[in-house]
């Protein structure tokens, strides 16, 4: 499996491209040559307004410090770009699709409106489906060879203290992820929230 140029794991050859259904999500490993393909997927079979979503971690300067240069809780911040057309969709994954792939803190992906689906490819290459028929992804995941496992193994179960994971940022051409913003912002990206990074 293809891992973000981002993200080191431990033992990585443990990991399989595989998914499992846990309740209202399905979680999977997906290797980074797979994550273009399946997102246009996702939004191929999605006939509905679709919204973009970026979560990024808050830049230092906006984290409150409780203590000179110590910070209690880390934050995330969530942006979305909303009513987006099957076209408009495609077009931001050819956009920031080379950068948000390979970036290693960053999580991204597409929702519909309508159905309330979500697909989110995050750290680690983990991603998440959130949907009301999660039966009718089993095709999905197929159609990319991508099969069940009830017991799948993702890397946060192969990290310990002795064997912890990295993640950091990745620079494409000079841009990094939070480039990503500004370069959207004209095209109704907003920010939506600030919340404790889990």
């Amino acid at each position: 499996m293809k891992l973000k140029a981002g993200c080191y794991v431990p033992f990585a050859e443990r990991l399989r491209e595989e998914y499992k259904i846990n309740g209202d999500q399905m979680t999977a490993n997906i290797g980074t040559d797979k994550i273009e393909s399946l997102m246009q997927h996702f939004i191929a079979v999605h006939d509905e307004p679709l919204f973009f979503i970026l979560e990024l971690p808050t830049q230092a300067e906006n984290e409150q410090e409780i203590r000179p240069g110590v910070v209690e809780k880390l934050h995330v911040d969530v942006y979305y770009l909303d009513g987006c057309s099957q076209a408009a969709a495609l077009t931001l994954l050819k956009q920031t699709g080379p950068l948000l792939i390979k970036d290693g803190l960053s999580t991204f992906g597409f929702g519909g409106l309508e159905s309330g689906d979500e697909i989110l490819f995050s750290k680690y290459n983990i991603v998440t489906i959130f949907g009301q028929n999660l039966q009718s992804y089993a095709e999905f995941f197929a159609a990319h060879q991508i099969r069940e496992n009830p017991n799948l193994l993702t890397a946060w179960d192969l990290f310990d203290p002795q064997h912890p994971g990295v993640s950091k940022s990745v620079t494409i051409e000079g841009k990094d992820i939070y480039s990503i913003p500004e370069q959207l912002k004209d095209r109704g990206l907003y920010l939506a929230q600030r919340r404790e990074e889990n």
